[in-house]
Formats: C-alpha cells, sequence, structure tokens
C-alpha cells in the first residue's frame, strides 16, 4: 500500500530527544524558547509561542487577539473543525464565507460583499488550506479598511509563500500545527507567530495558566506548554522542512503533469505568486467514492479532506446557512500521497492506477 502519509523521523531526531531525557529537563525550557525562536525567524516573525497542539494554538492566539465574550468571527466553512471551534471556546459567535472553487480557501469577494452590507465583524480565520497560501495580500487589505483582527491559520502550510514572503507574517497572529502527518512534526505540538508585543503576551500568559512570573497569575489561563522534548524533535525536523518541502512539490509537479489531461480529474490550482507546499495533494473529481475505491484496490491510500463542511456538522446546526463552493467540493475532492517518502515508483503507481480509473 502507498500510504496517504508517512512521517519521517530518524536518528536526527533520536539524538536530539535523547540529549533532553539525559539533560533532565524534560517539561518547557530552553530547548521549547530555541524552537520557538528558529520557527520565528524561519518565518519572518518576531515571537514565537510554542504550544501543544495546533488546536490550542489557535485558541491562544484568539485570546492575545482580543477575541471573546460577544465578539463575532468569520472563517471557511470547508476546514478541519477546530478552525471553528476555538473561536466558540474563546467565547465568540461563529459564522461562514464560502471558499474560492479554484482554491478551496476563503473568499475575499464573499467576505468583502458582506462587509459592504454591513456585517459586523471583529476578527477573521483565514485557513491555508492543503498547504496553499489563502489570498492574504485581499484579506490584509480588507482588514485593515474594516477593522478586523485577521488570524491565519497555518495548521497545513509550513514555510509556503505568498508573492515570495512566506505565510505566518500577514495576520495580527497566525498558526500553526505540529501533528505527526503535517509538513513537519513534534509528535503533537502548535506555534503562535505575532509581531504585536501586546498579543504575545496575553498569548504567552493565557498558554502558560495566565502566569506573569512565579506564582503571580493575572488572569485565567490554560497549560497548553510544549515540552522540551517535543520541541527537540521539532528542531531537528526544521532542519528537513526544506527538503520535505522539495520533495512534496517535486512530487506533486509530477502529478500534475501526468494527471492534467486526464478526463475527470482537475489537478490542484498554484496560482501566479503562490507557492504550494502540498500538505495534501487534492484533486476535484466526478466520482469520487468510485476512484477511492479503485484506488484501495490499486493498493493506493487515499483521504477525504473534508467530507462535511463544518456549517453542515450537529454541532453548528444553530449556525446553518447555504454555502455552495464548499459543500460541492466536500462532494468532489480526493487527496493523493504526495508525502516525501514516495519513490519514483511509486508516483508512476499513482498515476497508473487514476489512469485506469478513468480511461477504459
Amino acid at each position: 500500500m502507498i500510504h496517504i502519509a508517512n512521517p519521517t523521523l530518524g536518528r536526527e531526531e533520536k539524538d536530539r530527544v535523547t540529549e533532553v531525557i539525559d539533560s533532565g529537563m524534560v517539561a518547557e525550557g530552553d530547548v521549547v524558547h530555541e524552537f520557538e525562536s528558529d520557527f520565528a525567524s524561519y518565518c519572518g516573525a518576531d515571537t514565537g509561542l510554542a504550544t501543544t497542539n495546533g488546536t490550542t494554538a489557535l485558541h491562544a492566539a484568539l485570546v492575545g487577539l482580543g477575541i471573546g465574550d460577544g465578539d463575532r468571527v468569520l472563517t471557511t466553512p470547508f476546514s478541519f473543525i477546530a478552525t471553528a471551534n476555538t473561536p466558540r471556546l474563546a467565547g465568540a459567535d461563529v459564522d461562514f464565507v464560502d471558499i474560492d472553487p479554484e482554491t478551496y480557501n476563503i473568499d475575499p469577494e464573499a467576505l468583502e460583499s458582506r462587509l459592504r452590507a454591513g456585517e459586523d465583524v471583529d476578527a477573521v480565520i483565514a485557513v491555508h488550506l492543503y498547504g496553499l497560501p489563502a489570498d492574504v495580500g485581499r484579506l490584509r487589505e480588507l482588514a485593515d479598511e474594516y477593522d478586523f483582527k485577521l488570524l491565519e491559520d497555518a495548521a497545513q502550510a509550513h514555510g509556503a509563500k505568498y508573492e515570495g514572503t512566506r505565510v505566518g507574517t500577514f495576520g495580527d497572529a497566525a498558526c500553526f500545527s505540529f501533528y505527526p502527518t503535517k509538513n513537519m512534526t513534534t509528535g503533537e505540538g502548535g506555534m503562535v507567530l505575532t509581531d504585536d508585543e501586546e498579543v504575545a503576551e496575553r498569548t504567552r500568559r493565557f498558554v502558560d495558566h495566565g502566569r506573569t512570573e512565579g506564582y503571580e497569575h493575572a488572569s485565567v489561563g490554560h497549560n497548553f506548554r510544549m515540552t522540551n522534548i517535543a520541541a527537540a524533535i521539532g528542531l531537528a525536523q526544521m532542519e528537513r522542512l526544506p527538503g520535505f518541502t522539495e520533495a512534496r512539490r517535486r512530487n506533486a509537479a509530477r502529478l500534475t503533469e501526468e494527471l492534467t489531461d486526464v478526463p475527470g480529474v482537475t489537478p490542484p490550482a498554484e496560482p501566479e505568486g503562490y507557492e504550494h507546499v502540498y500538505h495534501q495533494y487534492t484533486v476535484r473529481v466526478d466520482d469520487r467514492d468510485g476512484l477511492q475505491e479503485h484506488l484501495s484496490d490499486a493498493g493506493v491510500g487515499t483521504g477525504v479532506y473534508y467530507p462535511v463542511p463544518i456549517h453542515r456538522q450537529p454541532a453548528y446546526d444553530d449556525v446553518g446557512g447555504s454555502y455552495p463552493e464548499a459543500e460541492a467540493a466536500a462532494e468532489e475532492v480526493l487527496s493523493l500521497p504526495v508525502h516525501p517518502a514516495l519513490e519514483d515508483d511509486d508516483i508512476d503507481d499513482i498515476v497508473a492506477a487514476m489512469t485506469r480509473s478513468v480511461v477504459p
């Protein structure tokens, strides 16, 4: 079976973890702070704040941005549910904006029409879905014009670029995930990036029990702290991230070249000025269920991200609404293996299986 994901961990990660264990300092400490600094520098941000996972990063960032009771957050309905859950956990109301059918990201034009109609918005969460940046240039302009906070959900977009700049620096804050299947991992982990010192301080306190120093706590918070063990894995993964990204992009380029003219298959877009990092290589197909079954029989693992838009989840019955582009995408997208562990023969097998499924 060619698996849809294959986390790459080896000697470098083992050596760094062993160093932490041997030091006896396994909880949060200098290794975490080094990882925070290195990851922020890589993305071009002033401050990095490590957390236990991508969901806690989103929650902490929203608190850091001052989003809470009575506030209203707009986001995409086509994402992992944490994107919508975290504003609610922070006390805010959530509503959705439809997606651009080409990029699968939040549609700035649809957002702008809502803003022009006078809709009250305190924050927008823009997801860089599958590793392709959202239109953060236009979203930044709208945030400045209509005075709302812009939060980047970059959980799948480590190193992705918009107009030559890595994502993570266009919003008032940005969040990343280091789940095992992401483009780099810490086992589990997350990161908040920001250039705003006040946002950084509020986020830092929330991640650490509202602590200011010692046993003084200025506000209510959680324990969302990353461990030195996780950060040690992250430091090793950061050294390999450029190679991982190159391999993902190379694999994606081969798939696109081979699949572009296959009937009933639409490869993922990479608009001019965008640099996709292909957390997922997601095609659009006419018969998703049939193709998925055929590929499974051929030994090719696949994934559907995401089969049910958030506004159709039972937890969001009270929001409802109709978002046709998100609903169509949920029925038609299928993600193929693109991870760095693939060999050339694996790509050949994926293409052959795809071609046999749609070409008599």
